[in-house]
Order: structure tokens, then sequence, then C-alpha cells
């Protein structure tokens, strides 16, 4: 089932995010997450891209193919396109074709001097554009509660979001965010700038400091105030550290949904005890 018919059933709907291990030995076992996440009944689990050249990207494949074959469960892939050709582009298109796989989150991707960036695509936009032309596709995109870090204000952002959304975008996931107040800001702005399509609120649970240090380098989320504490507080305790965090993830998903926001999607980490414990704390307002 493509997506944009998910919504169209049931809201607010549940779904999760996972990532290709880069460990051979971890690739094995990703059967484990993805029964356990399976067991949360989401409405759809999206699966990481890597960058251009490495093995992962085929691993993403595979692993969708699992999700909807094994699990029953509709699988959104995440494609990035700054360092692959059209032709290259149309591979990955067929692989999923051929997997009856629906459902694409279109990415520029970052930009990684590792590896070369090509010339075919130069944003979103653009992908989105030339997956329509594909074939019958349900194109998901990102969207930027704080604006893109690469962006020159919030207008063009903006702008840039409804490109992508007259281009072909049906769902939005929002990067990473931790004060709502901003969700409800840019919801209502991207509102008003013509962008109707739902939106749902991407939450990354502060389970470890390091990571969530790399990831708001890498988006430039904020932190709120409260948060900083809590983080301070516990840096040093790692169990006080993941039971804070999931607590405050709950608390921020429980006023989302009291606000009546369309979706909730959870940067599980890979780690099925997050989504869990989430879960359990949000079930009865699903």
């Amino acid at each position: 089932m493509k997506i944009d018919s998910i919504f169209k059933k049931k809201k607010p709907i549940l779904s999760f995010e996972i990532f290709p291990p880069k460990k051979e030995i971890a690739l094995l076992n990703i059967d484990e997450t993805l029964k356990s996440l399976s067991e949360l009944n989401p409405d759809f689990i999206s699966v990481t891209f890597g960058a251009g050249g490495t093995t992962t990207n085929n691993s993403t494949v595979e692993i969708a193919k699992k999700i909807k074959h094994e699990y029953n469960i509709e699988p959104l892939v995440h494609l990035t396109c700054i360092n692959y050709s059209k032709a290259e582009i149309c591979d990955i298109l067929e692989q999923l074709n051929d997997a009856e796989i629906k459902n694409i989150l279109a990415l520029r991707g970052d930009i990684n001097p590792e590896f070369p960036r090509k010339n075919d695509f130069t944003y979103a936009s653009d992908l989105v554009s030339f997956i329509k032309q594909y074939g019958d596709f349900c194109i998901s995109g990102a969207c930027y509660p704080e604006s893109h870090i690469e962006a020159k204000n919030v207008s063009e952002d903006i702008l840039n979001l409804k490109k992508k959304t007259d281009n072909g975008v049906s769902h939005l996931i929002s990067q990473l965010f931790f004060d709502n107040n901003l969700f409800y800001s840019f919801n209502n702005k991207v509102r008003v700038a013509g962008v109707n399509v739902p939106i749902e609120a991407g939450i990354m649970p502060v389970i470890n400091k390091t990571q969530i240090d790399k990831m708001i380098s890498l988006c430039g989320a904020s932190l709120p105030t409260d948060l900083r504490k809590m983080i301070q507080k516990h840096e040093n305790n790692c169990d006080a550290l993941f039971d804070a965090g999931i607590e405050y993830a709950i608390d921020q998903i429980k006023d989302l949904l009291e606000h009546d926001v369309e979706g909730i999607h959870i940067f599980t980490m890979n780690n099925p005890i997050v989504a869990r414990k989430i879960c359990e704390g949000i079930r009865p307002l699903l």
C-alpha cells in the first residue's frame, strides 16, 4: 500500500526509521530488530540510504524487501541523488519496482567529500520530478522545522519545500526537533505557503549524549534549556540518561498528539527497546 493511501484511512499514523548496519554480522541480526518492531504494528518502516559507493545501498533494498515480504509492513526506501547519475537512479528504481516497493523518500543527500558529486541532480526536488516521470511511486520528502542548515533563511527553505510538493511529494517527515513550539510554528508557516500534504513529526529520543551531539551538529536542531539540563545531569549515567530521554520523548509525543499531529516518525537507531518503551507510553493516544 502506498503511504498516501494510509493517510487517507487513518490519522495519526506511527512509523519507524532504521538504518542498514555497516558490519556484516550486524546485518545478519537485522531480523531480530525487524521482528521486534513489527510487533509494535507500525504503519510503515523507513530504511535509510548510504552515501554513494558503499555497500549500504544494496542493503537498503534488501532490508526493504524483508520488511514488505517477510513482515508484511510497508517499507519507505530513502533514496539520495547527489552522488548518482540518472542511469544509476534508474537502476535502483527498477530494483524497487521488481520488489513491488512503491514508497520512496526522495533526498538530496549529505555532501561527503569522500564521494564525488555528480551533475544530474542538484536538489531533492529534481529527484522528485525524475521519479514521477519514471513510474508509479509514492514519494515522500523531508522538511526542517528549524530550517535546512544550508538555507539562507526560513522563507527560502519553505519555498524549496513548496517546490518539492508541487513536483510530486505527497507526504513529509520532519527532521528531529526537541521543542514542539518550533514544529507548530513551522507547520503554520508552510500551510500558509500552500504546502498541504500530511506532515509527520520526526522524534529522536536523547539516550546517548555523543550520538545526539553529532546529530545536532549535522542538522542544526536546537536544545531547549530543560533538555540541556537533563543531559548535563545524567551525562555520566547511561541508564539514567536513557530513562530520562525516553520520558522526554514520550511527553513530547503526547503533546504533539494532543495538537492533532498527522503522524509520529520515531528514529529508532536500530534499538527496538527504544521503540517499544515509547509505544507503551503513547499507545493509548493512538
